[in-house]
């Protein structure tokens, strides 16, 4: 859609550009929410940084990984350019694994952890959606509706934008949650929850979705899991309650 941006005579990668400022929106986020729920905050803001370097280094490496005959012969291109090439997957494994091994090692109190990084996780899924979108290495099905866009020719679902949707809903529930006054943890849940669910829809429109050796959408079987874990925490947690 818009993969380049031209400030004067330099080029630049649209995708790259909004990588960057969602990182540091996602670690601002995580830093405010520390705060607000009275948690210790350079540990948590330090683990933040933590999971987001080891997850940019495992997406990287994952990526080169995989392609490994590409590079073989051009070690350089292994670190330079770093504009495209990661593995989102691999990278948001390490940056979880990361983050729990930190907050364990320095004894944060989990629920409220969970709590105070889901705005950071939410806006980093949210940058990789909107880099995806101005980028355009992902796109839709084929479909005629009044607010398809036009991507290689052809008029299809632009997945993206249902996939941001779904993250500023996941955004709002966690506000709104925390506001209620729920119990730590339960704001992440509801998060987890909301932006699952909404990748369970979006992603049955991806053409281009990772599929497992059946034909199933793996994002989707991903995003099941997570709603139904999610919700049952949840019914758990308020039967406790209650």
């Amino acid at each position: 859609m818009l993969p380049t941006v031209d400030l004067g005579p330099v080029t630049l990668p649209t995708a790259s550009l909004v990588i960057i400022l969602g990182i540091w929106i996602s670690l601002s986020l995580v830093e405010r929410a520390a705060a607000r729920l009275h948690l210790d905050v350079p540990r948590t803001y330090t683990m933040a940084v933590a999971a987001v370097g080891a997850g940019f280094v495992v997406a990287r490496l994952a990526f080169v990984g995989l392609r490994w005959d590409a590079y073989r012969e051009n070690l350089i291109g292994i670190v330079w350019p770093l504009n495209s090439g990661y593995e989102l997957e691999a990278g948001l494994v390490a940056a979880l694994a990361t983050a729990f091994f930190y907050a364990r090692a320095n004894r944060l109190p989990p629920a409220a952890t969970l709590d105070a990084l889901a705005p950071g996780l939410l806006a980093g899924l949210l940058t990789v959606s909107l880099a995806d979108f101005l980028a355009g290495p992902g796109f839709g099905e084929p479909a005629d509706l009044f607010w398809s866009i036009n991507l290689f020719g052809v008029r299809r679902h632009p997945v993206q934008i249902y996939e941001i949707v779904a993250g500023i809903l996941a955004l709002v529930a966690w506000l709104r949650a925390l506001r209620a006054g729920l119990s730590p943890g339960l704001p992440f849940l509801v998060a987890a929850a909301t932006y699952s669910a909404g990748r369970l829809v979006s992603d049955a429109y991806r053409a281009n979705a990772p599929l497992t050796t059946g034909g199933y959408h793996i994002v989707q079987i991903a995003s099941l899991g997570v709603l139904l874990a999610s919700l049952w925490l949840l019914s758990r947690q308020t039967a406790a309650a209650d």
